[in-house]
């Protein structure tokens, strides 16, 4: 499995994703709730689902009937959400600012030690 990259634009996505894990959810809701294209959508969904984190099921539909094609559902598979947690629990971790003591502590008011 070819490892994910974390970036804030697949953290979104996982996000969303995690919400409800068990829900299936169509490329283009997805677009609608991230504000993503689907130039930059579709990438992040392919390598997900390279890694393992996502499947990928088409909609069991007759388009003609139902007067558009069938949608493509994407779903987090068991292990993928619980590396996605894992995975935005550091990144969130490391977005942390550090602890007030030392160095990073605030200047008392006037700007002077």
């Amino acid at each position: 499995m070819p490892p994910v990259r974390m970036t804030v634009a697949v953290a979104k996505v996982l996000r969303i994703l995690l919400e409800d894990p068990s829900r299936p959810r169509y490329g283009y809701e997805l677009m609608q709730v991230t504000g993503f294209p689907s130039g930059k959508l579709y990438p992040i969904m392919a390598r997900l689902q390279a890694a393992g984190w996502l499947t990928k099921e088409q909609e069991d539909i007759d388009p003609s009937a139902a007067g558009r094609p069938a949608r493509r559902m994407y779903r987090l598979t068991r292990d993928g959400a619980e590396v996605a947690r894992v995975e935005l629990a550091a990144l969130s971790e490391q977005l942390r600012p550090p602890a007030a003591h030392g160095h990073g502590a605030p200047l008392p008011e006037g700007g002077a030690r």
